[in-house]
This record gives C-alpha cells, sequence and structure tokens, in this order.
C-alpha cells in the first residue's frame, strides 16, 4: 500500500478510465503509459449499466498486464462488495464520490489504498478519520482553487486530489493551491481518438499533462 501512496504523490495524475470498451483497453492503456502515466482508475457503473463483474474483470486484465509498472484502481465505489471484487482483481486503490464509513473500512481491511469523495470540512475530516488516505475534492471546478487553499489551512493534514473540470489551463494553479494530484478524464481519454485508435495521440495528451506537473 506505503508504494500506491507513495506513486499517487510522485506521479500526481490518476487517470479516469469511463466507458471504454475491453478491446481497446490495453492499447488505450498503453498508450498513456508510454506518456508517463502510472495509476488508471476503472469506474464502477452506478446504474447498472455495466455489471459489477464486468468492471471488476477489466480490473482483473489491466492488473495482470502491467505487474507493477502501472498501478491500476477502481471509481465510483459505493459498496462493500466493489470494493471485495476490486480487492480479487488485483486493485490497489478505491475512489469514490462519497465518504462511505464502511466502504473506507472494508478498502482498510483489504490493504488497498482508500480516496474518498467530500466537499465539506466536515466530510473530508470524518472521512479522514475513517482511515481515507486522500481525499477526492469533486467536482472541484465549482469551488475552485482558493477553496483548496482555504481548506489546507487548517487542515494541512489532509492529503487532497482535485477531480473533475481540471485541464492545461488551470491545473498548475491548483498545484500551487496546495493539492497533491488530479483526477484526469475526458482531456487525456479523447474518445474520438480512441474511435480512430489513434493512440500515439492519447500518449501525446499523456505526456502533456505529466510535463506540467512535475
Amino acid at each position: 500500500m506505503e508504494n500506491v501512496i507513495a506513486t499517487i504523490e510522485q506521479e500526481k495524475i490518476i487517470v479516469i478510465v469511463r466507458g471504454v470498451e475491453r478491446e481497446n483497453l490495453i492499447p488505450l492503456a498503453e498508450a498513456m503509459y508510454n506518456g508517463g502515466i502510472k495509476l488508471l482508475e476503472v469506474t464502477y457503473s452506478a446504474n447498472g449499466a455495466v455489471s459489477d463483474e464486468d468492471t471488476a474483470e477489466n480490473i482483473r486484465i489491466l492488473s495482470e498486464y502491467f505487474k507493477d509498472k502501472m498501478f491500476i484502481g477502481a471509481g465510483t465505489v459505493l459498496t462493500e462488495k466493489q470494493v471485495e471484487l476490486t480487492f480479487k482483481a488485483g486493485g490497489k486503490f478505491i475512489i469514490s464520490p462519497d465518504s462511505c464509513k464502511e466502504v473506507i473500512e472494508k478498502t482498510k481491511e483489504l490493504g488497498l489504498v482508500s480516496i474518498p469523495g467530500a466537499i465539506t470540512p466536515t466530510e473530508m475530516q470524518q472521512a479522514h478519520r475513517f482511515g481515507a488516505d486522500f481525499i477526492k475534492i469533486f467536482p472541484i471546478t465549482s469551488l475552485g482553487p482558493d477553496y483548496v487553499k482555504a481548506i489546507k489551512a487548517p487542515l494541512s493534514h489532509l492529503k487532497i486530489l482535485a477531480v473533475g473540470g481540471v485541464d492545461v489551463d488551470n491545473i498548475s494553479t491548483y498545484l500551487k493551491a496546495g493539492v497533491c494530484g488530479f483526477g484526469l478524464g475526458s482531456n487525456i481519454i479523447d474518445k474520438k481518438k480512441i474511435q480512430d485508435k489513434d493512440w500515439e495521440g492519447i500518449t501525446t495528451l499523456a505526456k502533456k499533462y505529466i510535463d506540467l506537473v512535475k
């Protein structure tokens, strides 16, 4: 677990993979790895459009392919069952949109890294007490970098990830405000490039963001 935490702190970018067909998973992930990405989040489907078992299988495929070259985790984790499926599939971290005590505790029990979502100082500190390793502020663009600064003043012990609306124009501003990393989706997971199998284009996008946070 400690090496996953260290990788998140060092690499700073977790790429969010949502709604990508299985046949494209490996070439897409390879393209991002070639661009410097070391952390991938595969999201569960909250509305059940994709079964939890199918999502866990995608996590397993990526985890087995990359071993420890790239850490694979799960996103939109809402239940303890999803935590268990992720663990069995070889996933290393759990990201949620909320701060559910049972999900955080199950994550820690299984030795995975816990990254719940929160907005208010009360939610953030509560998630930290439950055992969260990082706190995801989502959606960050509804709040802005000044909000991060205000939070970090009294709660300087929290490790904050910014998710939702981060792009090349504002990513450095959020770093200066005090976040330690980001969750990035469509800015790197460009659906048109995936459709065209433009893997070099994906690699270029990944490199652009890696260069900005290094």
